[in-house]
């Protein structure tokens, strides 16, 4: 079974994105910030992590991208960005850090569905 951890600040999106990934056989796992995301991705080596970019505190989601890459036993998770900064300059970053994919809220369920599948197969 493949392990994902949702790093959302917001509880309404995390249920939703839990909600969206339960009709498929994974693991979930969340966290509602990047320092308790970063700790969380060490104890579990997830699959995959679902990463929103702007949380409360100093770490934020292309940090959270930046220490998981940089982590050897985790440099093989997929990453898919959940975002509401939409800008060009942000997908680009995010590319550039190792994501997978890029998704700016809002996102369809389906569309969540669809590069998660994609991404973990």
């Amino acid at each position: 079974m493949k392990r994902v951890l949702i790093v959302e600040d917001q509880l309404d999106i995390r249920e939703l994105i839990r909600m969206t990934l339960e009709i498929e056989d994974l693991d979930i796992h969340e966290a509602e910030n990047g320092t308790i995301g970063i700790e969380m991705a060490k104890q579990l080596r997830p699959d995959m992590l679902l990463l929103d970019i702007m949380m409360p505190g100093h770490v934020d989601g292309f940090e959270v991208c930046r220490q998981i890459k940089s982590t050897p036993e985790l440099a093989s998770t997929k990453v898919i960005f959940l975002s509401a900064k939409g800008q060009e300059s942000d997908r680009q970053l995010g590319q550039s850090l190792g994501a997978e994919a890029y998704l700016t809220k809002p996102f369809s369920p389906r569309q969540l569905l669809e590069v998660v599948t994609k991404h973990l197969n």
